[in-house]
């Protein structure tokens, strides 16, 4: 693979083609102040980024637009140039509210179409327009999955034109395979984004996928944020890890730098979130060195299977995709 900070598109199973590094736009939409994603996503496209990765439960797709149609206006790119990867939200996945989830992502972008569009978890909640619902006790309030039945409803958006491709997320063998054998399945899962970093390297997972032409998107390339809502917190600090850090010394790059470069060496799809320029800069950075074989065997060896977006509060989900090896 021949990857250049110019040049990084990889081809995916249906003809089309994704940037191999993404920026990630998710925020916590409390904290994060007006105008910082669509700051990020400008500056990410005047660094080099082509690939923008959100989701409307985001709350943020009305910011990445409107930096996508400035650079547009200005001349910097067109709109064939940029990938935006949008998500089905999990209270979504009935049929006949797919399209119309999409729609509401392409109202809140002022775009024309999509270039992926994924379900973001297997495992559905009561459908609706509340994003996190609970019963008056405080407990989760789950719908049945038909993951076949979404998947259908989104190979007709594409049909009608408002996605290119269609992929998955936090899908596990099993899942994949409900789609990968559907009955009259139309079109493949293009990708199956999953956290994946040298502690959590899911070699597995991206075994079975490779076999079926399915790409791995590695959401918290990085490790992740230290949210206490979502993340494991006893997990070590990825960034540093001694190893990792002697080689960042060795090619004068950061920690951070290396384990992004090694996980696209390895044609693993790699889309770090930040919203600070210098992070953006950095993050993109990794077209300039390669690390031996030697070293990305040393970097495969420090897997822990760590996972730290663990989502245990839907763990008791029939849909819930961790209780699986893989």
């Amino acid at each position: 693979m021949n990857l250049s900070a110019a040049n990084h598109l990889i081809r995916l199973n249906d003809g089309n083609s994704i940037p191999i590094i993404g920026l990630g736009t998710y925020s916590e939409p409390k904290s994060t102040t007006k105008g910082a994603c669509l700051a990020a996503v400008k500056a990410a496209i005047d660094m080099g980024y082509r690939h923008i990765d959100g989701a409307y439960l985001y709350r943020n797709e009305h910011e990445v637009g409107a930096a996508i149609r400035e650079q547009i206006e200005q001349g910097k790119v067109r709109r064939e140039d940029i990938f935006y990867c949008g998500k089905l939200w999990a209270t979504h996945h009935v049929p006949h509210l797919v399209r119309p989830a999409l729609e509401r992502t392409l109202k809140a972008l002022e775009l024309d179409y999509i270039d992926l569009y994924i379900i973001e978890m297997p495992m559905a909640l009561k459908p609706g327009d509340v994003f996190y619902p609970k019963d008056e006790n405080g407990r989760w309030l789950y719908h049945t999955s038909n993951l076949c039945a979404t998947w259908e409803a989104l190979e007709a958006c594409k049909d009608a034109g408002l996605v290119k491709s269609l992929g998955v997320s936090n899908f596990n063998r099993r899942q994949l395979e409900l789609i990968l054998n559907k009955p009259g399945l139309k079109y493949k899962p293009v990708s199956n984004q999953v956290e994946c970093h040298p502690y959590f390297t899911q070699p597995k997972l991206l075994k079975f996928c490779r076999q079926h032409d399915i790409l791995i998107v590695a959401y918290s390339p990085l490790g992740t944020s230290r949210n206490p809502e979502w993340v494991n917190l006893s997990s070590p600090p990825l960034l540093k890890d001694a190893y990792l850090n002697s080689l960042a010394k060795k090619y004068n790059k950061t920690a951070a730098q290396v384990v992004l470069r090694f996980n696209i060496q390895r044609g693993v799809a790699v889309i770090p979130k930040s919203f600070n320029p210098e992070r953006i800069k950095e993050n993109f950075q990794i077209f300039d060195f390669s690390l031996t074989e030697e070293e990305m065997e040393n970097v495969e060896g420090l897997n822990r299977n760590v996972r730290f977006v663990q989502l245990l509060m839907w763990s008791d989900h029939p849909e819930y995709p961790f209780h699986d090896e893989y």
